[in-house]
């Protein structure tokens, strides 16, 4: 199931110069197409934190199961792009839901090892990903429309081998007391900002990058066909990048490995915008990809295992939506900026810069001790519940 919303959610990079051909559309268009996934993700965050606090993490889980597989069917019929962003939205809410109550059920699963188990389960995820570019490749021999249709037909499958699943485990019930959605936001407001700011501003970046890699690549003088599949290049790097991440972000301190990450993701980023060349560029690319896709495993393990079982869910849902919203417009403003006549080396470069500012401000506020979310493990009180 993680590799099917993911999947629902990165599919449309590589059909972003699709939609443009097809609907008679321009970049802006075409990439608020790609934003309505990630606004889609982001909207119903916050609701699904307080569902989780009704319903258990796992029927959640198999809703949006249903979710992506009318989604993705409605898409697949859609004929114009109004419909198609209509159906972009829905396939993102999918999304959206399965990640705020599969990543604290996951956690939940594997107390004792957090980062090796949210590693895991990106790696599904992240295998999604990968596989987009090359699906879409072969899809576009009959049409566009497949992708879709394969979505939904395997997504109702994978959902019924759930209920069996689900079924037959004996699941956790760490999450039982959580259930006052406010008061855990309240007490856990400092860390789930701290959240937002460094994966939020940062995937900013990243949703305006990736959603328009493969039309970047083309005018740093690369073919349409190596251009599409530099996409896989960046997310076949992000594989090994969640295993090791994974397990790094269960020995390292959380913040300051934290901060590197997102410190090496600006300075490969500033690096692409001055590369040319095939090489020089795949090299550059596998080294965004590994680093990006190191943040996502490292920051997850840092709020689920400082997260207390009685505000986890709650805390979780809030960050993860606002985090989305906030990384949302990154392909809008991108596709924007360029429409308006600004060079894509141009964008990226003070996106880069401006990311690197960030960082620093972050790195200042810890040395000052400012800055929330120090303490390590499940058996430390959460730092945000002290009221100092």
């Amino acid at each position: 199931m993680a590799f099917l919303v993911n999947l629902a959610r990165v599919v449309f990079a590589p059909l972003v110069g699709q939609f443009i051909v097809v609907f008679d559309v321009g970049e802006a268009t075409a990439g608020t197409i790609a934003t309505l996934v990630w606004l889609g993700s982001a909207l119903p965050r916050l609701p699904a934190g307080w569902l989780l606090t009704r319903v258990p993490r796992h029927r959640v889980v198999l809703g949006t199961g249903v979710v992506l597989t009318v989604a993705s069917l409605f898409t697949a019929a859609a004929d114009t792009v109004v419909t198609v962003g209509a159906g972009a939205l829905l396939m993102g809410l999918s999304s959206g839901v399965y990640f705020v109550a599969a990543n604290p059920l996951v956690s939940e699963l594997y107390p004792e090892r957090v980062g090796r188990a949210m590693g895991t389960h990106g790696t599904a995820s992240q295998i999604a990903a990968v596989a987009a570019a090359p699906l879409v490749t072969l899809a576009l021999v009959v049409s566009w429309r497949v992708v879709f249709v394969g979505t939904g037909v395997v997504a109702f499958l994978v959902t019924l081998a759930l209920v069996v699943t689900a079924r037959r485990t004996d699941l956790p019930d760490a999450g039982v007391a959580d259930r006052d959605l406010l008061a855990g936001i309240r007490r856990e407001w400092r860390l789930i900002a701290v959240g937002v700011v460094i994966l939020g501003v940062t995937g900013f970046v990243w949703q305006g990058l990736f959603n328009f890699y493969e039309l970047y690549m083309r005018t740093k003088g690369l073919s349409p066909t190596m251009a599409k599949n530099t996409l896989t290049v960046v997310f076949a790097a992000g594989v090994p990048a969640f295993v090791v991440s994974g397990r790094l972000a269960d020995r390292l301190p959380h913040v300051p490995y934290l901060l590197g990450v997102v410190a090496a993701f600006a300075g490969s980023v500033f690096l692409l915008t001055r590369t040319t060349g095939l090489l020089a560029l795949l090299v550059v690319t596998a080294v965004v990809g590994y680093v990006i896709h190191s943040l996502f495993p490292a920051m997850d393990t840092f709020l689920l295992d400082t997260l207390p079982d009685e505000t986890r869910g709650s805390a979780y849902a809030a960050y993860s939506g606002a985090m989305m919203l906030t990384q949302a417009g990154g392909s809008s403003a991108v596709g924007t900026l360029v429409e308006g006549g600004l060079a894509y080396d141009a964008v990226f470069s003070t996106f880069a810069v401006g990311l690197g500012a960030v960082v620093a401000v972050l790195g200042a506020l810890r040395l000052a001790g400012l800055l929330p979310g120090t303490a390590r493990g499940r058996a430390a009180e959460s730092v945000s519940s002290d009221p100092e």
